[in-house]
């Protein structure tokens, strides 16, 4: 079970649209996938949904039996065309140093190829205790366990199915491509509209 453990919290959070606005540099990178393979991609839709898992966005584009060579080859390209154009949330920073100010531990569990996620902690110079990839949904439940996390922040359903099921306290930002609304009916314990009110939101948590 997760740790109850209030005081000095280990809290999760989920990478894109929580901590980091990759659409840009993903927009990059989608456009110079479909220029090499010669398949059209529509990298504006792209944008509007992400979370899942890669290859469940490359299997509308592409056939199937393309899919993981596919998914290799962005994974591929995306240190050169994604990292550079992707920002950082507002109150991303904050969030993360609050949590380790008040003496607990920030880790990164995402769906995310794990070493593009660490680069991309690297190049926007967030230090979190831990970065996990490779993991969607309920399967964000194992690290979250694993960790000991009481807290999981994230943008999408998919996140609050995670939390729910590592038996941590579902914290949702309406930032990503799932509205306030649709995280509360999903389930979220507390909605937030970004993560300037996290800080504050854990602060009133810890008392």
């Amino acid at each position: 079970m997760a740790s109850t453990d209030i005081s000095a919290p280990t809290v999760g959070f989920d990478l894109d649209m929580t901590l980091i606005d990759s659409r840009p540099g993903i927009h990059a990178c989608w456009l110079e996938l479909s220029e090499r393979t010669g398949t059209y991609v529509d990298a504006d839709l792209v944008v509007t949904r992400l979370g899942p898992p890669l290859e469940e966005e490359i299997a509308h584009w592409f056939t199937a039996d393309r899919v993981a060579a596919t998914a290799d080859l962005y994974r591929e390209i995306y240190p050169a065309y994604a990292i550079t154009g992707t920002l950082a949330m507002p109150g991303a920073r904050e969030a993360i140093t609050a949590v380790q100010a008040a003496g607990g531990r920030a880790v990164v569990v995402t769906a995310k190829w794990e070493p593009n996620a660490k680069l991309h902690m690297e190049h926007l110079g967030m230090e979190p205790d831990a970065v996990v990839g490779n993991l969607w949904a309920e399967q964000k439940a194992e690290a979250l366990r694993e960790h000991g996390a009481s807290v999981y922040v994230g943008d999408h359903v998919g996140d609050v199915r995670g939390a729910r099921k590592a038996g941590a306290l579902s914290v949702a930002v309406a930032t990503g491509p799932c509205d306030a609304r649709e995280l509360a009916t999903a389930g979220a314990d507390v909605v937030l509209t970004d993560l300037t009110e996290f800080p504050g939101w854990l602060s009133a948590y810890e008392g």
